[in-house]
Formats: structure tokens, sequence, C-alpha cells
């Protein structure tokens, strides 16, 4: 940990401002993962404003979150209904939304991204924002995959650009990776580490490394599962009931892989095989390319490693 805090603190100690307290969130990003962090960070008092390129989208992130916290309130506030509704209320009047993206992170403390998976794409939206934000604006972005000094170097503020890797559901899910680069402000990287304690999640310091801490170790397992049964070393079933029942996994490799998506797993692994093709841990799997190809993606699909029709 020494090691990792002397590697931030070699990044611009200039920062424009230091030990920014996060008060003003964009978050740039309607989606599942967008919506999530917007509830959670409106629940905690934050000013939220949710970006995304049309109100439709807008108006379903509206409606997610506002069926988030209904479910919340039924745990919460079971025997407190008015209490609850004014819960609901206070949370959905600290988010507003915008599609001009421009406008909306003027007055920011923290911008944060959560949308494609797409290098180029996040490069361009950091470019220009770069350009509009105030100078003591944190940039992060939720990648699961892209390194963060990939994506920050279109930007300016390379001392106050760092990650924040939230996982879904983000309402439920205690944990955020907090990365930092080698340019990262210790006072960005601090910022950073303390918005994720106040949101109530618990955050842990990762470098900036493929996958960073979680899924530098589960996609490689999952991987090494499909390995496993290509071998001949076990079947799909008795390797998911072997890792429920023997690791007290709540479910096995094939069943996650099916429900997290074939096509998104191989979109990781493929991406970390081109920034490090030598790495046997990221080689790729003959049958993960062949129902990926044949569009057998898992659950969504109705078929991937297990028939759901």
């Amino acid at each position: 940990m020494a090691f990792f805090a002397h590697q931030i603190r070699r990044g611009f100690s200039s920062s424009a401002v230091r030990n920014v307290v996060i008060k003003q969130v964009t978050i740039i990003g309607g989606g599942q993962m967008g919506a999530g962090i917007a509830q959670v960070a409106a629940s905690t008092g934050h000013s939220v404003n949710l970006v995304d390129t049309s109100d439709d989208i807008l108006k379903k992130s509206i409606k997610t979150i506002e069926g988030s916290l209904k479910r919340v309130v039924k745990k919460k506030f079971a025997d407190k209904p008015e209490a609850g509704e004014e819960f609901i209320q206070k949370v959905l009047k600290n988010v507003s939304t915008s599609t001009d993206v421009g406008s909306a992170v003027q007055g920011s403390d923290l911008v944060l991204e959560a949308i494609v998976e797409n290098l180029k794409i996040k490069q361009d939206l950091f470019s220009r924002l770069d350009k509009l934000a105030p100078a003591h604006t944190i940039f992060a972005s939720n990648t699961s995959s892209l390194p963060i000094s990939d994506i920050s170097s279109a930007t300016n503020r390379l001392d106050r650009f760092g990650g924040l890797h939230f996982f879904n559901p983000v309402p439920m899910m205690k944990l955020v990776e907090v990365i930092g680069t080698s340019t990262t402000s210790q006072e960005t990287f601090d910022s950073l580490l303390n918005f994720s304690k106040v949101l109530g999640k618990t955050p842990v310091s990762c470098k900036d490394t493929p996958g960073f801490i979680v899924n530098r170790l589960f996609v490689p397992y999952l991987y090494e599962a499909v390995r496993l049964y290509e071998r001949g070393h076990g079947s799909k079933e008795d390797i998911d009931i072997a890792m429920k029942l023997g690791v007290g996994y709540p479910m096995g490799p094939f069943e996650l892989s099916d429900y997290i998506g074939l096509d998104t797993i191989k979109f990781i692994m493929d991406g970390w095989r081109e920034m490090d093709p030598d790495n046997t841990l990221f080689a790729p799997s003959e049958l993960m390319d062949k129902l990926v190809a044949e569009g057998k993606l898992g659950k969504k699909t109705g078929e991937g490693f297990y028939k759901y029709k």
C-alpha cells in the first residue's frame, strides 16, 4: 500500500484544487449502472445530474431509480409508509436529467462516466468535457476492463482523473474499486475514496492493471472453468456443483457466465489479450468463441452453456 501511495503521489501534486469535497455529481450514461450510481449518490444527499442522449432514455432511468427505491422502502419503511414515500420524493428531488452534456458538467465536483465499453468513445467524451468542465472537477470512469490511463490520456487533467468501478446492482453491492494511475494526484485519490465511503460503500485501492482486482481474478476463473470442461476434466454440471458446495459460491462458473453474458466475458478477455498477448491467463477458449459466434450468449438469448427455453 505504501508503494502504491508513493506511485500516486508522483502525479501532478499541483492539482487545481486540493481535497475536493464531492457534492455535485454528473453521471454520463443512464443505463443500469448509471441509474444505480445516481440513486445511491442522491440517497446520500448529493446533487446528481444524470445525462444521456435522449429524454426517453432518461425517463426510463428515472423509472428504474423509482422502482428500486420502492423496493428499498418496502424493507426499511415497512411500518411507516408515509415516511417511505417522503424518502422516495427526497431522493428523486436530488436527481435532475439532461441531454446537454456541456451544461450538465458546469459546477460539477465529479463527472463519472458509465457508458459503452469502447475506448475511443470514452476518450472522445472526456476530451470534449475537459474543455467544458471547471478546473477543479474530477473525472472518473466506471470501466470494468479498460485502462484508466488510456482513457485519461485524452484530457489535460491527468492529476484529476481516476477510476470508480461500481458493481451491479449498485444499490445492493457494497464494493467500489478506486483506481489511481501513475499521474492521479493523492488529493484526487483521497477525494474518490472519501466519496465512496460517503455513499456507504467499502472502497478498495487498486492499481491501473487489467481488470483491477475483482475482474482480474474473476474473468480468468470463468475461462479456466471452460478450459477444464474442454479438457474433459469435469462436466459443466459437476464443475458448477463443485464450486457452489466446495467453495460456497452462490452460482457455478457456467451458470454465472450465462447470467453475465458470454459476449461480455469474451469482450473483456479479448481486450486484455490484445494488451498482453503472451499472458497465459488471457488465452482464448475455442468453446467460448464458438458459442459467441453462434449467438448463444447465455440467458439473454435463451442459450449459452445451458438452455433456458
